[in-house]
């Protein structure tokens, strides 16, 4: 039986809001797309980022014109080339996955002949806010033992006082989402390593950051919005310390994979690499 593909617009509420440099939201808005080959149903679904001109409507136009391509034998080979690395793309490779791994009976990283998934510390995000919302949010998940603190430019340093006086024993990296200057790195950077900061993920824009060549990064840096696939992480030599994969940006698992086996050689080299999907495991090379 042919593969049949279903495409549907999906939104969760968020507890409160959720906010970053770039505004705020209170809701999650998912795009999730179903593969059946009438026995075994795979799923995936993406996340619509409007910073690269995405949108739902627009994943949803774009996924459903391969719906009849799908039917027509379009695999997750072929997908890699039919589509842009984005979130449309993520969506359908993660569903092609996830139906190989139902049709085989196995679970992906056996498919991958990877070693099995062991347990992570992974991070957990304070939404941009007042010092003082951002304490109390800090104070109930003091436990945490990784906080990601996201920034927007005035007033961080008071924020990050905050967030540590409110979870003193938790380690922090903090997002900036492209909203500082390099003025403003030079003067954080020995402020947030005072308080323990370990990282600070894309501090400048993402055409603009050939402000970090040569720049002595005292606080380390890691790329987000500046690296997508694996072709972007030429550009990042000698600017980045670190590079942030979601499958959003690569375009899905397969792609992903290339990027980190790539970034890890680079790695052996001078960078370190993360996953984000979306919490944020922060590794040094080895």
């Amino acid at each position: 039986m042919p593969v049949q593909m279903t495409v549907t617009p999906e939104s969760f509420p968020i507890a409160g809001s959720f906010t970053i440099s770039r505004g705020s939201k209170t809701e999650a808005k998912v795009v999730t797309v179903r593969l059946t080959d009438g026995v075994h149903v795979g799923q995936g679904e993406c996340v619509p980022y409007a910073r690269y001109g995405e949108t739902v409507e627009s994943v949803v136009e774009v996924l459903s014109a391969l719906v009849p391509e799908v039917a027509q034998g379009l695999d997750r080979k072929g997908l890699q080339s039919r589509l842009k690395p984005g979130a449309a793309r993520n969506a359908l490779d993660c569903a092609f996955w996830d139906l190989e791994a139902k049709r085989a009976g196995l679970p992906v990283w056996q498919l991958l002949k990877l070693q099995e998934p062991k347990p992570l510390s992974v991070t957990y995000t304070l939404s941009l806010g007042t010092p003082e919302s951002m304490q109390a949010a800090a104070e109930k998940e003091a436990s945490r033992p990784l906080l990601k603190v996201k920034l927007g430019g005035d007033g961080d340093v008071e924020r990050i006082r905050a967030v540590r006086a409110g979870a003193p024993k938790s380690a922090i990296i903090v997002d900036a989402n492209e909203g500082w200057s390099l003025d403003q790195y030079k003067a954080l950077a020995p402020v947030f390593l005072d308080l323990g900061v370990k990282l600070v993920e894309q501090p400048f824009p993402a055409g603009s950051d050939d402000a970090l060549l040569g720049l002595d990064r005292v606080l380390p840096v890691c790329a987000d919005e500046s690296c997508h696939d694996t072709a972007s992480l030429g550009a990042l030599k000698g600017k980045y310390d670190a590079v942030n994969i979601k499958l959003d940006k690569t375009g899905g698992l397969t792609e992903a994979l290339l990027m980190r086996d790539a970034a890890v050689e680079a790695a052996s080299r001078s960078w370190s690499v993360a996953w984000s999907a979306p919490h944020w495991p922060w590794r040094r090379p080895s």
